[in-house]
């Protein structure tokens, strides 16, 4: 099931937020901004808290491109805090900085396409533009953590796109040279950079 091009689907749920607090949030209310939605199956296992603090890390970038990020697992609300107030140094994730949203009811993770059959999320990852529709999106099998800075790549690559109409070739990043979407810029575009 690819979402691509599709209106994102939209969901209400709480999440624990940066200053641990519980609050009811939805996909819509971020209209206007992009949003990269990212699923991952449980808090307190292997390769979730290396993705979760990556993201952590990168988050000043991630809002210098007007793009909030949501991650999304099928825990509490009340595993989600446990895991924050845990040190990073015993597994935990410590103060992230971003919402971890509750999908106990796993209705999120269903209607994104990403629950296995054993209840826990594939680690989903999922563009949304600032129209709500899904962009890019990303699926890994559970032991694969995912780029960070592939995200940040394709948010850039979108907003150039948008903003200038040229597309961005493979490997593109801000700076490089991009084609205009016609035969003629293919060939121009290869011509210097196709061998």
């Amino acid at each position: 099931m690819c979402l691509v091009t599709k209106q994102a689907p939209v969901f209400e749920a709480q999440a624990v937020m940066p200053d641990n607090s519980f609050e009811t949030i939805s996909l819509s209310s971020y209209r206007g901004k992009y949003v990269l939605v990212f699923f991952y199956p449980l808090d307190f296992t292997f390769v979730c808290p290396s993705e979760i603090l990556a993201f952590n890390r990168q988050l000043d970038d991630f809002k210098a491109k007007n793009c909030v990020v949501l991650g999304v697992s099928v825990d509490s609300i009340y595993t989600h805090l446990a895991w924050k107030n845990t040190p990073v140094n015993q597994g935990g994730i410590g103060p992230v900085q971003f919402p971890l949203v509750s999908d106990i009811s796993k209705s999120i993770s269903g209607d994104y396409g990403v629950l296995l059959e054993d209840g826990v999320s594939l680690r989903g990852l999922y563009l949304v533009d600032k129209e709500g529709i899904v962009r890019h999106e990303l699926v890994n099998d559970l032991p694969l953590g995912r780029n960070v800075d592939e995200a940040l790549r394709v948010i850039d690559a979108l907003q150039f796109y948008e903003e200038h109409g040229d597309v961005c070739p493979a490997n593109w990043r801000p700076g490089d040279d991009t084609m205009e979407p016609t035969p003629e810029g293919v060939a121009d575009y290869l011509s210097k950079h196709g061998s």
